[in-house]
């Protein structure tokens, strides 16, 4: 019991670990569906329904690959967030709120935790194991040199 008591001590003293590997995992999701998207571009046509709208495509693939990358190593965290919030807003209205919560594929839970997700990260930021931090920690040190 002891050692559980321990273990569960360790893990609450440590709940950075969970917050980056969190951010890890959805900015290596993103890119990975930013890269399928990439391979197979007629998958957007058949979510979207259009056919015309070729610069969104661009964005969205775009903003997949490139933010997805930036979110997973924490670099630009908040803005790598806030280029995705338009895409899944946008899945979520007028893509998937039409299929409704019943149906076998659960896009509609995935895109409004994923839309969920990256709010928590605009808001945030990006946690302690970030390229962001070590640039932040940086200034701070600098700036203390320089004071002193």
């Amino acid at each position: 019991m002891n050692k559980m008591n321990l273990f569960f001590n360790w893990l609450n003293s440590h709940r950075e670990f969970a917050y980056s590997a969190i951010r890890i995992y959805l900015g290596v999701a993103l890119l990975v569906r930013g890269l399928i998207l990439l391979s197979d571009p007629s998958v957007i046509t058949t979510l979207s329904g259009a056919e015309k709208v070729y610069w969104w495509y661009a964005y969205i693939i775009g903003a997949h690959i490139l933010g997805g990358l930036l979110l997973a190593v924490g670099l630009f965290t908040r803005l790598s967030a806030a280029i995705q919030l338009p895409i899944l807003i946008g899945a979520v209205v007028f893509i998937h709120l039409e299929e409704g919560l019943m149906i076998v594929g659960q896009s509609l839970e995935l895109s409004v935790l994923v839309l969920f997700l990256l709010g928590i990260y605009l808001l945030f930021g990006s946690g302690h194991f970030a390229v962001d931090k070590y640039f932040i920690r940086k200034d701070r040190l600098e700036t203390l040199d320089v004071q002193v």
